[in-house]
């Protein structure tokens, strides 16, 4: 089959394109309903800003991904790689529903974390159960060890730790997103190269819906993610990490596993950080600080958006090792 370019542009354009059109429907709706983030303790804003994010991103990503559906099947693309489109989806449908509605389920936990300030016990509880149910759908890690119970607790704790990792990074404007766009990027290309056409479809979705959020992110920020937004994102990238196959007959090299740790280096590695700096000063892991990358960069004299774009630069270029 040839390389889809038309399908990942339609792709690209739908996730973009319907993101940046909700946004201000779902800021104004914020406004209404109180959804917002109120100045205080660790802020950088002055005024409430809509917590309007999250919902315009998952919404990027829910109405190009219907739309794509119906369109398979109805048979209304009449392109040469439509055909093997239909056939991933048909293969990979119920995976997807649970992938789908996983997202569904952390946008919903985070939107009830930004209404209530759950305590972190039932948020980190949300969490694994709402990966627990991904791994049972067949979304798996297996790390080569032929156990079911093994692959269920791995794919558990990776899901929840990723989804922390960008939770916890979501502290200037722009971070959160931006690595969330480096990320299901590379993703994609990395299952586009491989012809998992279907897999870098989704990845290339999530890039483009949070690239459509981006310009009311940053430099200057009209809307914030929210935790609705932060767990989406990196619930996301944590599914994309397991969804593309690696290690392959053609790709016989069991060191490709590490493509995941290479593309998502930079959050994983300041979430050890923060972690084990907290837990040697005795404070609890989940209370937040301001001991990130972001922070220390920042503290060392860059602007904020200097140093957000210096860590960009960092995770695009450990990204890119994943390519070598």
């Amino acid at each position: 089959m040839t390389f889809p370019f038309t399908i990942y542009a339609l792709v690209l354009l739908g996730g973009l394109a319907t993101t940046a059109g909700a946004l201000p429907l779902w800021r104004a709706w914020c406004r209404r309903t109180g959804l917002v983030d109120d100045p205080g303790h660790r802020k950088i804003h002055t005024e409430p800003v809509p917590l309007a994010g999250g919902l315009a991103v998952f919404t990027g990503l829910a109405v190009p991904l219907l739309l794509g559906l119906l369109a398979v099947k109805l048979d209304l693309l009449s392109l040469p790689a439509a055909g093997a489109f239909g056939h991933g989806f048909a293969r990979r449908a119920p995976q997807l529903v649970v992938v789908f509605a996983g997202a569904a389920g952390m946008v919903v936990l985070g939107w009830l974390d930004d209404r209530h300030e759950l305590r972190a016990r039932w948020k980190f509880t949300g969490q694994a159960l709402i990966a627990l149910g991904v791994a049972v759908s067949g979304v798996r890690v297996t790390l080569f060890v032929p156990s079911f119970a093994f692959s269920l607790l791995v794919t558990t704790l990776w899901i929840v730790t990723v989804t922390n990792a960008l939770n916890f990074l979501d502290n200037m404007n722009g971070l959160c997103a931006g690595l969330g766009v480096i990320g299901a990027f590379c993703f994609g290309l990395k299952a586009a190269i491989a012809g998992q056409y279907l897999v870098a479809s989704f990845a290339l979705l999530a890039a483009a819906a949070l690239v459509g959020f981006l310009p009311y992110n940053f430099p200057r920020a009209s809307a914030f993610l929210g935790d609705a937004g932060s767990h989406l994102v990196g619930y996301l990238l944590a599914v994309l990490a397991i969804l593309p196959h690696f290690y392959s007959d053609d790709h016989p090299t069991k060191l490709a596993v590490l493509n995941p740790l290479l593309i998502l280096a930079v959050p994983l590695g300041d979430l050890v950080w923060v972690v084990l700096l907290r837990w040697r000063l005795g404070q609890p892991v989940y209370v937040g600080d301001n001991n990130h990358l972001s922070h220390r960069l920042v503290r060392r004299g860059l602007s904020k958006p200097t140093a957000v774009l210096a860590i960009w630069l960092l995770a695009a270029a450990t990204g890119a090792l994943a390519f070598l």
